[in-house]
């Protein structure tokens, strides 16, 4: 599969193990599990297992279930994982999430039972475009996928929502938001648009051709350049913490 002929610039060849690290989106899981980095690093104190185990539940709900039940519906990786493996990856995943956030119930607090529930929800009601899609849009995606890890990883750490954790939650949300900006017009251009043609032409008359690979050029390398600059960002913040 050449370059132009990938669903995304991260996936590899259809085919075997290549199918499952595709599945996993892996720039992009590590950019949001980076949210819930950020989120705990603001907690007056961070407790090392809570950031562990909320890491693990977003991996889990978000990097496995999320991107299976996506991958369910219409394939739009183009894997070969077989329908009955995507659902069991997708039912596994939300029990395991929704397992640790019941620990969390009873160690943190209750109120994570709210968390837990509109994760699930989420979960399924964007990937599966529920209700006719409502859901589905760029805004539930910056909420539920930038702002709600941060403001969970922040509640699991101190059972409280503090003015700085919503502001940062705005913040990655924001960045999300960006992120669908970004993202959708590649998405379309390699999985949907057969053929570009055009050229520019430039004030010195010089002439330019334009295809798909231009058009892409520019958002693929923003994207790139900031599903690392986002898990960086998080570790400093981490890492500052255990230095302090």
């Amino acid at each position: 599969m050449g370059e132009d002929e990938r669903p995304a610039f991260y996936a590899l060849s259809s085919g075997g193990w290549r199918d499952y690290w595709t599945l996993l989106h892996p720039p992009y899981t590590l950019w949001h599990l980076s949210y819930v980095a950020i989120g705990a690093a603001l907690a007056p104190r961070v407790n090392g297992r809570w950031l562990l185990e909320t890491v693990a539940a977003f991996f889990l709900a978000m990097g496995l279930a999320a991107h299976a039940l996506d991958e369910l519906n219409g394939r739009p990786l183009r894997t070969r994982i077989p329908a009955p493996v995507l659902k069991a990856i997708a039912v596994v995943g939300l029990a395991g999430a929704v397992s640790l956030g019941v620990q969390g119930t009873i160690e943190v607090s209750p109120w994570l039972w709210a968390f837990i529930v509109l994760g699930g929800f989420l979960v399924v009601a964007y990937n599966l475009e529920l209700l006719g899609g409502v859901f589905h849009s760029d805004l539930w995606f910056a909420l539920a996928w930038g702002a709600f890890p941060a403001l969970t990883a922040y509640f699991a750490q101190t059972a409280t929502i503090r003015p700085d954790a919503a502001i940062a939650a705005g913040a990655c949300a924001a960045l999300s938001a960006a992120q669908r900006v970004l993202s959708t017009p590649v998405r379309r251009l390699r999985r949907s648009v057969a053929d570009v043609s055009g050229r520019l032409t430039l004030s010195d008359g010089s002439v330019e051709p334009i295809d798909a690979g231009t058009l892409r050029a520019a958002p693929e390398r923003a994207l790139r350049w900031m599903s690392l600059a986002v898990p960086l960002f998080a570790a400093a913040l981490l890492l500052d913490r255990v230095w302090r």
